[in-house]
């Protein structure tokens, strides 16, 4: 347990940061420029994490095949790995980088967005488009060391870029009066900053990187096996944003009100609850290196001391967000603004009352994920945003209960997959693991 802990600290740290990219951008404009521009970016927001989880989920299905081959010692497995990883992924970087261009203007039919916030989430969006490639090239490089054991280097490259996002954010809206799209400006540079710097880091000190003309081949099954982790993961993280993009329209049909508490209270959430995601992530490399390495009595002990970690984690993190409801959301609103206040306020206390739901959800993910089943990651995320999408569109159009059937729809799919994923455990736990388990 100590060791998966000091693993997944540097991992909490670092995606806390890599969050701020876009609160940055949210604070300050909420601040400066208006609920509209609020409205803007916090909408962008949700389709930006969508994206983004495409590639995450690509790197983190092939970090996973990294780190059962590290736990194998299989050497020429794992460079072959990273050399056909890396081909796969940069070449759906580029497609996805020109879908997204070509698709913008089709953005605000898609997701309802009034015309008063168009103008600036489209011009935000132009730029933030631009930066999809540095997002690559960081998660890559990121999903790379730490399925070495280094989680510690991704760390350091995106903390110094999350500050230099803030410098920069301030700089461009307060100095230089670029509005939205100077903060869209810099948090594209800060990105590229920290991918660029992870890259070089990682070619020049990463032994597994270093190739002989030989070892440049890489099989077409080589291929197939990595699109087989990385593609079922990349549908698990994209299908999960999926659903809340699809919420994101349902919430804009309420008004810019209701779309800028939305903006401001789902960075509240994701601040709340990322902590254990990156603790599933960590726990998830843990597995997978001990179920390379066959070693049963410390894939049992990790996995009790993971869920009583989270679980309290979640306990803890629950009571606070419910607490301090109020002040959290007037970070990012001004007190006047009373509908956008009242409302955030009632989402956090509804989500929040229930962060164990996500929490064992995304142990749930990592552990299929380390044990060669990303497909099962795929079908609880089916169940818990199918569930989200379907309560949130059915609830909201009943009258009497209005935008608060949004909020509502959200812990009850997380509790649907939860039930699923730990009967399935509990039946098949024997082939799962691949060998002998004493309960």
């Amino acid at each position: 347990m100590k060791s998966m802990l000091r693993f997944a600290f540097p991992m909490v740290l670092g995606n806390l940061l890599q969050q701020c990219y876009n609160v940055a951008d949210t604070l300050i404009v909420g601040k400066f420029l208006g609920s509209d521009a609020l409205a803007a970016v916090g909408s962008s927001f949700t389709l930006m994490t969508f994206l983004t989880s495409i590639l995450l989920g690509l790197c983190m299905g092939s970090g996973a095949l990294f780190s059962i081959r590290f736990g194998e010692k299989d050497e020429k497995g794992l460079k072959e790995g990273i050399r056909a990883s890396f081909l796969l992924i940069f070449s759906l970087t580029i497609v996805l980088n020109g879908i997204a261009f070509l698709c913008l203007d089709k953005i605000q039919i898609f997701l309802k967005v009034p015309q008063e916030v168009w103008g600036d989430m489209r011009s935000y969006l132009a730029v933030i488009f631009c930066g999809i490639f540095a997002t690559f090239l960081y998660n890559y490089f990121a999903s790379l060391l730490r399925s070495v054991g280094n989680s510690v280097v991704p760390l350091v490259f995106l903390g110094a870029s999350a500050v230099l996002n803030i410098v920069l954010d301030l700089f461009f809206v307060m100095v230089l009066n670029r509005g939205v799209t100077g903060a869209a400006q810099a948090t594209v540079i800060a990105q590229y900053i920290s991918g660029i710097g992870i890259a070089v880091y990682s070619w020049r000190c990463v032994p597994y990187l270093k190739l002989k003309r030989e070892e440049c081949r890489v099989r077409w099954k080589c291929i197939r096996e990595i699109a087989g982790f990385s593609v079922l993961t990349c549908i698990q993280q994209s299908v999960m944003n999926l659903g809340i993009l699809l919420v994101q329209g349902v919430v804009n049909s309420f008004g810019s009100d209701v779309m800028a508490a939305f903006a401001a209270a789902v960075k509240i959430d994701a601040f709340a609850y990322m902590p254990v995601q990156d603790f599933g992530n960590a726990f998830s490399t843990f597995i997978a290196q001990n179920y390379g390495a066959k070693k049963e009595e410390r894939i049992r002990t990790g996995l009790k001391g993971a869920v009583a970690v989270a679980m309290i984690f979640c306990v803890i993190i629950s009571a606070t967000v419910w607490i301090f409801a109020r002040p959290l959301m007037l970070m990012f609103v001004k007190a006047e603004e009373t509908a956008i206040l009242s409302e955030g306020i009632r989402y956090l206390r509804i989500e929040g009352a229930f962060y164990c739901g996500i929490g064992g959800l995304f142990l749930l993910y990592g552990l299929y994920r380390a044990l060669g089943k990303p497909g099962m990651s795929v079908v609880l995320t089916i169940f818990s945003l199918g569930t989200r999408v379907i309560l949130a569109y059915c609830l909201s159009g009943i009258p009497a209960i209005g935008v608060v059937g949004i909020w509502w729809s959200v812990p009850i799919g997380w509790f649907l997959a939860d039930v699923i994923g730990i009967v399935y455990y509990i039946i098949k736990q024997k082939s799962l693991l691949g060998f002998e388990v004493h309960n």
